[in-house]
């Protein structure tokens, strides 16, 4: 069976203590690479598959771009983001429907609440749910998370002829065309295909290979050279980072911010660029993502990517609390192979 790497080939790089006792350990792999693809720093695995599950969807963006569909602003965003079924998102969304002459009815990813209990790692958006609830529309196709991705696929179908049902199917030409600009910008092939949360194609890489994507995506805007469809992706990212997350992520706080390209994906991914090409990637081996941009942003730091008193102020509006009784009972901090790099 193909899998990931193993505990024993993890680090420690994050743990949560409460009241002075370590409660919870979080093992994972990460890599920070410098503009030019050599490896700064690696922690555990980081040449072992990963499915990166949301963190691919700029490059799956970029696909349905290359596939004809006139994408512009916001819409870019929605379709390499991870929304959180905002009305404004929502809405965003039926627009590139609706410019297709598609409907929400096309779409083939699950309907959903915004914060659907079943996938908590969705972020909220109480407006959207009480209006879904109170107009009796109940779960909307619209408020799943990954509906921007699935809007530009169906646009791409409607634009070149291509069967709209079977969109999802990995030989299908929309599919086949993102695996191509996954395999070009992360410069290996992929390990392993899988269906995703929403329905789509999952393609298992290195950590490595995200990173070296990110170091690309990153890079595009400045690059004359580069295509231009990844330079809009960045560049669209980074100016509607509302619509990559919610307001409040912390996705979006980092774009805003810190002008980091950040994209998290399920079960613990992480993939993030500066503007001057460093970039991280990382894996929480147990799935769990909380502790996600604190461990990246930190060895993008300690790499001097980025200042440390800038990510300091990121850090304190996106870490985690951890209470007992309303207050603060301690902190999810960095385990010790993170921390080091600090010294």
């Amino acid at each position: 069976m193909h899998q990931t790497f193993r505990a024993a080939d993890a680090v420690e790089l994050a743990v949560v203590e409460r009241s002075g006792f370590v409660e919870s350990r979080h093992l994972g792999a990460a890599v920070v690479l410098a503009a030019d693809g050599s490896v700064v720093t690696r922690l555990g695995a980081v040449d072992a598959p990963v499915f990166a599950r949301s963190a691919l969807k700029p490059f799956q963006a970029m696909a349905a771009m290359a596939a004809g569909v006139p994408l512009r602003g916001v819409q870019v965003a929605l379709a390499a983001g991870s929304h959180g079924g905002s009305l404004e998102q929502m809405d965003g969304v039926t627009g590139m429907l609706r410019a297709a002459g598609l409907a929400e009815q096309d779409l083939r990813c699950p309907p959903a609440w915004p914060s659907d209990p079943e996938a908590p790692a969705w972020p909220s958006d109480p407006e959207a749910r009480a209006w879904l609830v109170r107009t009796d529309r109940g779960k909307s196709r619209l408020a799943m998370n990954c509906s921007g991705k699935h809007a530009a696929f169906l646009w791409a179908c409607v634009e070149n002829g291509w069967d709209r049902d079977s969109y999802l199917d990995p030989q299908h030409p929309m599919q086949r065309a993102v695996r191509a600009v996954v395999e070009e910008y992360t410069g290996a092939q992929v390990f392993h295909t899988g269906v995703d949360g929403c329905g789509a194609p999952v393609f298992a890489v290195t950590l490595e290979g995200l990173a070296r994507a990110y170091t690309r995506l990153a890079l595009a805007p400045s690059d004359r050279n580069a295509n231009a469809r990844a330079a809009t992706v960045a560049t669209s990212m980074l100016d509607y980072p509302t619509a990559v997350e919610g307001r409040g992520r912390p996705n979006t706080v980092v774009m805003e911010d810190l002008g980091v390209i950040a994209k998290h994906g399920a079960e613990g991914v992480l993939a993030m660029a500066t503007a001057t090409g460093a970039s991280v990637a990382l894996k929480m081996l147990d799935g769990n993502g909380r502790a996600g941009t604190l461990v990246g942003l930190t060895m993008l730091a300690a790499a001097g990517a980025l200042d440390v008193p800038a990510v300091a102020a990121v850090l304190a509006k996106v870490v985690p609390a951890v209470n007992g009784g309303g207050r603060s009972a301690g902190s999810l901090r960095l385990g010790a192979a993170v921390s080091a790099l600090l010294d």
